[in-house]
């Protein structure tokens, strides 16, 4: 049974592709086949007898050939307009129907007409249907008056079997009609949810690249602005004291190891498949947090700067998404003060969690040179504000009252989606 239905349902699949291909087709073989059934009968001899069909062909009037072939033409050939003008093709059959039981004459063919009313149901437009069924009511009682005075039936009988045909025809019609409605709204909800999915796959990816691109950024300035800082410091004292050369070279070696570790943790994530157990060690460390800022200190002390470091509240109670995102706000701010204020400013930072906020605050005491223009919305704060508008942050920069650059960042620590 199941391959019997799978069979019938790759028919029917086929048929629908060849109908779409050769839309006259399928109507020019209804056609053919009405004329077959239904005309022929009518115009070919009949047999000696009293009963069946040539009974009931003497029950009317005996019209010419002529004309019988002229109502049968016009009862069944605008079948082959019933999909692409339904309501023509119904009103042409109507027509013809009327003026044949007009004269008493009943022909096989009658049957294009319920044929017909079905196109329409299915094919034509909704509001013609109350019109399509005046009509019918009216071209169904003139063949119930016909036949009851023909034959030996009430017109009672006859009202029921034509009405009940009427029925059987127009909500069969509405019924396709609503069913290819309901699965032609199932493909397009379907073909919406996978343009919805590709749509939040795309802007998965973008906000993946923007998070990769922010962490980059982070990297790559801090670190290459603290290797500068040891270059040019390396230089200056090359010949004067060459072990502090040598050790502003170290420094710029561990610097560089520390970011190339960095850079690989970091775009090991836009792997596809991670490598094996050795490989892929490296890559799953964890990201740095709070505790990883007396580190980031030290290498900027190493540069030149002195940095003082406080912090006051609970820092442990911080999940790891705050933490980095303090990390990597505090090495942005560090990394400007460095390449704005030079190797002999000194920065205050204090980190202070106060639930429900944590409050970060960067002060140089600017260079004791001519003073370097600052962007205001350089690439840096741009990164310190997005990161910060993570947590519902704020971010407050600019010159200092007493002379420097002072950058003071409050994130929002409550729960979102917290319990009312």
């Amino acid at each position: 049974m199941g391959r019997l239905v799978a069979r019938i349902n790759r028919g029917g699949q086929r048929l629908r592709q060849a109908d779409r291909a050769h839309p006259w087709a399928l109507d020019t073989l209804m056609v053919a086949v009405a004329i077959v059934m239904f005309c022929l009968p009518d115009v070919l001899p009949q047999g000696s007898g009293d009963d069946g069909p040539r009974k009931l062909s003497t029950a009317f009037a005996d019209l010419p050939l002529a004309a019988t072939l002229t109502l049968q033409a016009g009862l069944v050939l605008p079948l082959l307009w019933r999909r692409r003008k339904p309501l023509l093709a119904f009103g042409v059959i109507a027509a013809v129907f009327i003026l044949q039981w007009s004269l008493n004459a009943g022909l096989r063919a009658d049957v294009a007409l319920f044929v017909a009313l079905y196109s329409l149901a299915l094919h034509g437009r909704l509001p013609h249907l109350p019109w399509a069924g005046a009509v019918m009511a009216g071209a169904v009682v003139l063949c119930a008056i016909r036949v009851s005075s023909s034959l030996a039936v009430s017109i009672g009988d006859a009202l029921f079997f034509l009405l009940s045909t009427v029925t059987a025809a127009l909500a069969l019609g509405l019924v396709i009609r609503i069913r290819r409605a309901q699965l032609a709204g199932l493909r397009e909800r379907a073909a919406q949810l996978e343009v919805e999915r590709d749509q939040r796959s795309r802007l998965a990816t973008a906000t993946e690249r923007a998070r990769v691109a922010r962490e980059m950024h982070d990297i790559v300035g801090h670190n290459l602005a603290v290797i500068i800082s040891l270059a040019d410091a390396g230089a200056y004292t090359a010949d004067a004291a060459p072990e502090r050369g040598k050790e502003a070279l170290n420094l710029i070696s561990d610097t560089g190891r520390q970011a190339l570790g960095e850079l690989r943790r970091v775009l090991g994530v836009l792997r596809e498949t991670a490598g094996d157990d050795a490989s892929s060690g490296p890559l799953l460390r964890p990201q740095p947090g709070l505790v990883d800022i007396d580190m980031l200190c030290a290498g900027v002390r190493a540069a030149g700067p002195e940095v003082v470091y406080r912090t006051a509240g609970d820092m442990d109670t911080l999940d790891k998404g705050v933490q980095l995102t303090a990390y990597r706000i505090v090495q942005e701010a560090l990394t400007n003060a460095l390449k704005h204020a030079g190797a002999d400013t000194r920065v205050g930072l204090s980190i202070l969690v106060e639930d429900p906020r944590l409050h970060i605050r960067v002060q140089d005491t600017g260079p004791s040179g001519p003073a370097k223009p600052r962007n205001d919305e350089g690439h840096g704060l741009v990164g310190i504000r997005e990161r910060a508008a993570l947590y519902g942050g704020t971010v407050s920069a600019g010159p200092a009252t007493d002379g420097g650059w002072n950058v003071e960042v409050t994130l929002d620590l409550t729960p979102q989606g917290g319990a009312q």
